[in-house]
């Protein structure tokens, strides 16, 4: 298959940072170690900045009056891999945005009524780790990572 006849589903994710320049980082749930940021598809009729804030409020229970957006980048795109198609798509094409986190640590609940994550943590950005991730994902951070804040992720603790 060529690259032009791949599929992907439409995404945000949020990079939220809070006033000391820390990062949020979301551990999945069931997947011990397996730390992420909050993203989502974007649903038919919405724009991605309406993703974003449906998608932050549903995974971490976060208000849009809590955050701002203070950068877009992307798209960025990965694949399942090994020809996997989920819901008709082959991967994902993300739009990343850094958002400033003014709430406080109590406003961010991960045990929201469909979860997806177990905990959460701030960390700075240079603190991330490849082996966090699954291998299809670790382009996308390491390129996002790079652009928003000019760090290499670091393969071990």
């Amino acid at each position: 298959m060529s690259e032009t006849e791949f599929k992907y589903r439409e995404n945000v994710a949020a990079i939220l940072r809070n006033a000391r320049g820390e990062i949020l980082v979301c551990e999945r749930l069931g997947v011990a170690g397996a730390w992420q940021f909050p993203q989502g598809g974007v649903d038919e009729g919405e724009t991605p900045e309406q993703a974003l804030v449906r998608e932050v409020w549903e995974e971490i229970g976060v208000k849009a009056a809590n955050f701002t957006i203070a950068e877009r980048r992307g798209p960025y795109r990965y694949l399942y891999g090994n020809g996997r198609i989920k819901r008709g798509f082959h991967g994902k094409v993300q739009h990343y945005f850094l958002c400033d986190y003014t709430g406080p640590d109590a406003g961010i609940n991960v045990a929201m009524e469909h979860p997806e994550f177990q905990a959460f943590r701030w960390i700075q950005p240079g603190e991330f780790e490849i082996r966090w991730l699954p291998a299809m994902k670790v382009d996308v951070y390491s390129a996002v990572l790079a652009d928003f804040f000019g760090v290499k992720i670091r393969a071990t603790a």
